[in-house]
């Protein structure tokens, strides 16, 4: 009877069990619901975004466009109206020469008649007498056609056509000084990327010992002799590298660097966490999912992240090379100053870390690697174009 009783008695208990648990279930499962619709919210407001930043961008491109036609009209324009009066003045003073040389033939034309006439009267055997008075006075004929002639080059002195030669001195210069005006505003990315220049100097704690760091922090040269400094945990040892004292984490960054005479070179961006010691290859610049680079090796050129190198097809030995970075787009793009010709750029996505600006000027390279990068600061006199 008890034991009756007591199954009786448990069955609503676990009745109130299921109960409880299918509550927790649907709660968890609800939960799970806002959860999914939170995320699917989010995915459509970055779709939406996404469609955002290209229409908009395509804007931007198309007004740049309609600028550069705009520019290119006005240039044209110009050039016509330019050559027209130049041509105008060409066609006056070649029909003033015609008219010079027609007066010049006719004359001719009249002297080789009169010499037709006198061979003629030379080759009569039998010299008639109207022939004769016709060359009665020779010497004032002679006299006469001497001084027409006389007139008439004078008349007719190359040298008094001329083109308005100072004027057109002038206009040479004036669209000179166009010229200079429009190569000192192009290419025009280069003020852009230049108002996002950031100074950085190098932490010499990070330097590997065969680097010397120059005391403003600005440039760094191989030497042969390993450095007894100290073996800090942040310091490279077996890649020479070294990395900038400030680290970034917001905004758009710019740096140029003076690579001139080098055959050997590495130059990027890098976490914090980059391995420093042995010889993994993650230490090296762009081995590692941590850096991104390019480097410079026997007139090669290569650009790293990950481990996976992307050939680049540029033979030129530049001097000056630049590194934007990017945080609100999340791009490393490498560039050449002289003519901000893009090199290579990396899509990274969002940056999980903030980011230092780090090099390599490679070892000696037989000899031919001897000088050091420059950062060209925007207070460097000495990086100045």
């Amino acid at each position: 009877m008890f034991s009756n009783n007591t199954q009786f008695q448990s069955k609503p208990e676990e009745g109130q069990a299921q109960s409880g648990g299918e509550e927790t279930l649907e709660k968890h499962q609800e939960c799970l619901r806002k959860q999914r619709e939170a995320v699917k919210y989010r995915l459509k407001k970055l779709a939406a975004r996404q469609s955002e930043i290209t229409k908009k961008s395509s804007m931007i491109r198309e007004g740049i466009i309609q600028k550069y036609q705009e520019i290119q009209a006005v240039l044209d324009e110009d050039l016509r109206t330019t050559l027209s009066h130049l041509e105008m003045e060409e066609r006056a003073a070649v029909s003033a020469l015609d008219g010079l040389m027609e007066r010049n033939c006719s004359l001719i034309q009249e002297i080789e008649q009169d010499l037709a006439r006198l061979t003629l009267a030379l080759d009569q055997t039998d010299t008639e007498a109207d022939t004769m008075s016709f060359f009665s006075y020779p010497d004032q004929e002679d006299m006469e056609t001497a001084n027409r002639v006389i007139d008439l080059l004078n008349q007719t002195d190359p040298s008094s056509v001329s083109l308005d030669e100072a004027r057109a001195e002038q206009i040479l210069n004036l669209t000179n000084n166009m010229l200079l005006l429009i190569c000192s505003q192009t290419p025009i990315i280069k003020k852009l990327n230049k108002s996002y220049s950031s100074e950085v100097r190098l932490d010499p704690e990070t330097a590997h010992p065969k680097l010397i760091i120059s005391p403003q922090g600005d440039s760094a040269t191989y030497t042969d002799t390993w450095q007894q400094l100290p073996d800090l945990p942040g310091r490279f040892d077996t890649t020479l590298n070294v990395i900038s004292l400030q680290a970034f984490s917001f905004g758009r960054h710019y740096w140029e660097l003076d690579v001139t005479g080098k055959t050997y070179w590495e130059l990027g961006v890098t976490y914090p966490t980059i391995p420093r010691k042995g010889t993994t290859e993650a230490c090296w610049l762009g081995r590692g999912a941590e850096s991104w680079c390019v480097e410079f090796f026997d007139g090669e050129y290569t650009a790293w992240h990950g481990g996976v190198p992307h050939q680049l097809p540029f033979t030129k030995r530049f001097c000056r090379i630049g590194v934007l970075c990017s945080f609100p787009v999340g791009l490393v793009m490498f560039l050449e100053v002289d003519k901000m010709t893009p090199l290579f750029s990396f899509c990274a996505g969002r940056f999980s870390d903030c980011l230092h600006l780090a090099l390599c000027p490679g070892h000696d390279h037989n000899g031919n690697n001897a000088n050091p990068i420059v950062i060209c600061n925007p207070s460097s006199a000495n990086c100045d174009l």
